[in-house]
Formats: structure tokens, sequence, C-alpha cells
């Protein structure tokens, strides 16, 4: 039972990065200029993956019997606060964009990795969250590798 509630709280805290995630790429396809296609679809795939993460996270939490955690992380809504005071203050470049969402990817990262730590988590849900976190990892290196191509 405890090894249950305890899976629960990490499968929960992917779900609210993950969450994070998406509202971070929200906010980061607003502030994009017109012209910018490929980095908007770039943007518009990632939402669409944390959405199928939490999807099959939730799904391994219901199946635990537990309640699935809809919300954004605390720190989550802080960064996003502290991303539109500065916003008020400087240029939206894409460079600078990209270099808040490579911030938020190495966040989701660490969550990820964070994860795998736990000795507790079961091997069927580790297999799912390191399948996830691989596709993290490349998408990481896609947003790092767009920030550098672009001045």
């Amino acid at each position: 039972m405890e090894n249950t509630q305890a899976t629960t709280v990490v499968l929960n805290d992917l779900i609210q990065i993950n969450n994070d995630r998406i509202e971070g790429y929200h906010r980061a396809l607003k502030d994009l200029q017109d012209g910018q296609g490929d980095v908007k679809s770039t943007f518009l795939s990632l939402i669409d993956d944390s959405n199928r993460y939490k999807n099959e996270l939730g799904r391994e939490v219901e199946v635990l019997g537990k309640d699935i955690d809809t919300t954004t992380s605390t720190s989550g809504k802080i960064h996003r606060t502290w991303l539109d005071v500065k916003a008020a203050f400087t240029a939206h470049g894409t460079h600078d964009i990209l270099e808040e969402c490579e911030f938020g990817e190495d966040a989701i990262v660490k969550a990820y990795k964070t994860a795998l730590e736990e000795e507790y988590i079961p091997a069927f849900l580790r297999e799912l969250i390191s399948e996830q976190q691989e596709e993290i990892l490349d998408a990481h290196d896609e947003i790092k590798a767009l920030r550098d191509s672009v001045q």
C-alpha cells in the first residue's frame, strides 16, 4: 500500500510537469512572431507529446485506484510568472523564447531522471517512464539545436 501511494505521487509529479510543459509551450506560441512556422510546428508537436505522456501516466494512476492530479506545479506557475515579468522588460526574440523553452526542457528531464531513481517504481512503469524520457531527451536536443540555429 505504501509503495502504491509513493508510486502515485511520482506519477502525479510527472503529470504536473507535463502540464507545466504544455502551458509553457502554449505561452511560447503566443510570443512567437509570424514567419516562425517550423518553430511553431515543433512546439505544437511537443504539446501533443506531453498530452500523450500525461494520458499514459494518468491511466496508470487510475489502475492504481488513485486520483489524477490535473494541476500544474507551483514551481511551474512561479516560472511562468517570472517569464511574464521578464517579458515586460525584454524583447521576445525567437532565440530568447527558445532559451526559455530549453530551461523548461531541463526541468522535465530532471523530473524524469528523479522519477527513475525511485527504487519502488514497478518494472512496467519504469519502462513507460524510460520510453517517455527518451523522447523528452530528443525533444530537449531539438529545442537546443533550434536555439543554436537562431540569432
